[in-house]
């Protein structure tokens, strides 16, 4: 509210508002489709990325699914706070993902499943990344990678080309419970 009164009072002064501004969806069909898209030669099956903007769903979602109909976008949202799957918003900590509201960037008809993450299970992957695979990410991270874990065990899967978005490093975290005890 208070940077709203700030803009309104101020000639020229704009506001950015990253859940509500075109540009940010604009900016994923611009590079990251495209990169998934050349990346994969276009043999992409299933794109799972969390939902904190919308953004990235949302621009990968418009191009990839133009371009491959058959693609299928996965939606990760936190369990605690599971809007897009019809519960109440509440607190979680699996931070950049489940504001709590569906963001107005978000188009849910490019969505064809949302899978809500437990906290736990998402700080467990994102542990279980950096010892395994030498992937230093953040929870957000773990809870897009476990949804790939749960998406790929599927028989339906077998053979797809799954490609999970891994929006956050684990130096954001180095104070926070992700590396308690390690």
């Amino acid at each position: 509210a208070r940077a709203e009164e700030i803009v309104a009072a101020t000639k020229g002064a704009l506001m950015l508002q990253q859940f509500q501004n075109p540009a940010n969806p604009a900016i994923h069909r611009a590079t990251t489709a495209e990169e998934i898209w050349n990346d994969t030669g276009g043999a992409v099956d299933v794109v799972i990325s969390g939902v904190g903007t919308g953004g990235t769903l949302t621009g990968v979602g418009e191009l990839l699914k133009k371009r491959k109909p058959s693609l299928r976008m996965i939606a990760v949202e936190p369990e605690d706070s599971a809007v897009l799957s019809g519960n109440a918003p509440g607190p979680h900590k699996i931070q950049g993902i489940g504001a709590g509201f569906v963001p107005d960037i978000l188009d849910r008809k490019l969505i064809d499943e949302v899978l809500p993450i437990a906290n736990e299970t998402a700080f467990a992957m994102a542990r279980r990344a950096a010892r395994v695979e030498g992937i230093p990410c953040g929870i957000s991270s773990g809870a897009a990678l476990a949804a790939a874990f749960e998406v790929g065990a599927r028989p339906a899967m077998k053979g797809k080309l799954i490609v999970v978005v891994l929006p956050s490093f684990a130096e954001r975290y180095l104070s926070t419970a992700l590396f308690e005890g390690l």
